[in-house]
C-alpha cells in the first residue's frame, strides 16, 4: 500500500471523522501530502553516496478561509503530515538533519482551495553537520531561507564536490527517474510529461493535452476538455489553457497561463500532470 493510501486511511479514523468535515472544500490533505513528497524530491541533496538529505522544516501557506477552517485542527494535521513524510522519506532512502515539522501558516495572496509549500532543512544540536554533511542549517526549498543570526542575510551553502545542489539558492535537483542522456541527445533540452506513472515525450514544441482523440496527449478525464490545453517547450517553456471548462491550476495557482519549470505540478480536472526537462 503507497503512502499517500495510508495517510488517507489514518485521516480517516481521526476526531470522528471531523477532518472529513473540513475538508469538504477544494484543498485536500492529500493533496498537501502529495505536495510535501515533491518538495523532498525537488529538494533532495545528495551529500555521499549513502546519504541524500531532505528539508525536515516545512510551512503549508493557505487562504485565510482555508487557514481559519483548518486551525484549530493544525497541531494533529501537521503532526499527521509529518508522519507522512518521514514514511516517504523511508521509502526512498531519504535521511533528515533535524526533527520533521509541519506548520500551517495564512497567505493573504492565495485565493480559497489553493496552496503552496516551503521548505528548509534545519540541523537539530544533536546533529550537527560532521564531513560530508550539510552545515546546521543548511537551506532547502524555494522562498524560504534559512535562520541565522539576527540581521544577518541567508547564505545558501555549496554542496560537497559531486553532490547534487538542492533547495533555496540553488537549481532544482535532477529527478532520480531521468533516464542517461544518449551521444545523440546530447548538448540538447529533452522534455516530457508524467501522468499516472506514465511518460510522455515532448518532441515537438508544441504539445496539446485534451480529451479529444485529436490531442497530442489524450486524458480520459470527465473534468477535461477536449483541446484543455497547449505546452510550448523553449527557454522558459510555457503552458496555456485553450478556452476549456474547467481551467488549469499550476503549482497551486489557478491561471491561464504559466511558466514552467522542472518539476512544475499541472492540474487539469482531476489529473495531475508533472512537467519534466533535462539538459543532455
Amino acid at each position: 500500500m503507497g503512502v499517500l493510501k495510508k495517510f488517507e486511511q489514518r485521516l480517516e479514523g481521526l476526531v470522528n471523522g471531523t477532518f472529513a468535515k473540513v475538508f469538504k472544500s477544494e484543498v485536500q490533505p492529500v493533496e498537501i501530502a502529495g505536495a510535501l513528497q515533491r518538495e523532498c524530491d525537488n529538494n533532495a541533496t545528495i551529500w555521499n553516496r549513502d546519504r541524500t538529505v531532505v528539508p525536515n522544516d516545512f510551512i503549508v501557506e493557505l487562504s485565510t478561509p482555508d487557514f481559519e477552517r483548518l486551525s484549530p485542527y493544525s497541531g494533529q494535521l501537521g503532526d499527521e503530515l509529518a508522519g507522512m513524510v518521514r514514511d516517504y522519506a523511508k521509502q526512498q532512502r531519504y535521511t533528515f538533519m533535524g526533527p520533521i515539522k509541519v506548520h500551517l501558516e495564512k497567505a493573504d495572496d492565495l485565493d480559497t482551495g489553493l496552496y503552496r509549500v516551503r521548505s528548509r532543512t534545519l540541523a537539530s544540536s544533536s546533529s550537527q553537520a560532521g564531513p560530508g554533511g550539510p552545515p546546521a542549517g543548511a537551506p532547502g526549498g524555494y522562498g524560504y531561507p534559512p535562520a541565522g543570526p539576527a540581521g544577518a542575510p541567508p547564505m545558501p551553502a555549496a554542496p560537497p564536490p559531486g553532490g547534487r545542489p538542492g533547495g533555496y539558492g540553488y537549481p532544482q535537483p535532477a529527478a532520480a527517474h531521468r533516464p542517461p542522456a544518449t551521444p545523440a541527445s546530447a548538448g540538447r533540452t529533452r522534455y516530457w510529461i508524467e501522468i499516472n506513472g506514465n511518460r510522455h515525450q515532448i518532441s515537438d514544441a508544441t504539445l496539446v493535452l485534451g480529451r479529444s482523440t485529436e490531442a497530442d496527449v489524450r486524458i480520459d478525464d470527465p473534468g477535461v476538455s477536449r483541446r484543455h490545453c497547449e505546452i510550448r517547450t523553449g527557454t522558459p517553456s510555457t503552458i496555456q489553457d485553450l478556452g476549456s471548462t474547467n481551467g488549469i491550476v499550476v503549482d497551486g495557482q489557478h491561471t491561464t497561463r504559466a511558466t514552467l519549470r522542472d518539476g512544475s505540478r499541472i492540474v487539469v480536472g482531476s489529473t495531475t500532470i508533472i512537467y519534466r526537462q533535462a539538459e543532455g
